[in-house]
């Protein structure tokens, strides 16, 4: 106390006072944690998602078309030759030959190589069919030939 009973205050704590006053005002206005951390709403450098890719219903229909060819084809009657077949839902139409039978781990396939004409230009696909479990046939391969 000073000479009149009257408290002296220093410099150094008026310092003190003014600081914490200060910092004080920022907690009064209600920032949080939450406020201060990483903003989530900027993205930079993201890479967006990998579209889905829906199949092409023209070429699903052919593929469907070539393999009910093939599976129905009676092996012996063409004897290595080839077999014409034609989809009227699409347009397209080839030829399929190099039909080969065998067994693939149990299963009866059909191994084959087709062509396709259609609107988009003529292409060569080298494709596999086989009679599953259920007995029914399935494309298990059909690949465009480059």
């Amino acid at each position: 106390m000073g000479r009149s009973g009257s408290l002296t205050i220093g410099p150094g704590i008026l310092l003190c006072l003014g600081a914490v006053a200060i910092l004080s005002a920022c907690g009064s206005r209600g920032v949080t944690l939450e406020d201060i951390a990483v903003d989530r709403s900027i993205v930079t450098g993201s890479v967006s998602p990998k579209p889905v890719v829906l199949p092409d219903p023209v070429r699903v229909s052919d593929e469907t078309t070539i393999r009910n060819a093939v599976t129905s084809a009676n092996i012996e009657a063409i004897a290595g030759g080839a077999l014409s077949w034609a989809n009227v839902e699409t347009g397209s139409q080839g030829s399929i030959g190099q039909i080969i039978e065998m067994r693939d781990q149990g299963m009866l396939c059909r191994q084959f190589v087709a062509s396709r004409e259609s609107f988009d230009g003529v292409s060569l696909y080298a494709g596999r069919a086989c009679l599953g479990p259920t007995k029914i046939w399935s494309m298990n391969s059909f690949d465009r030939v480059e």
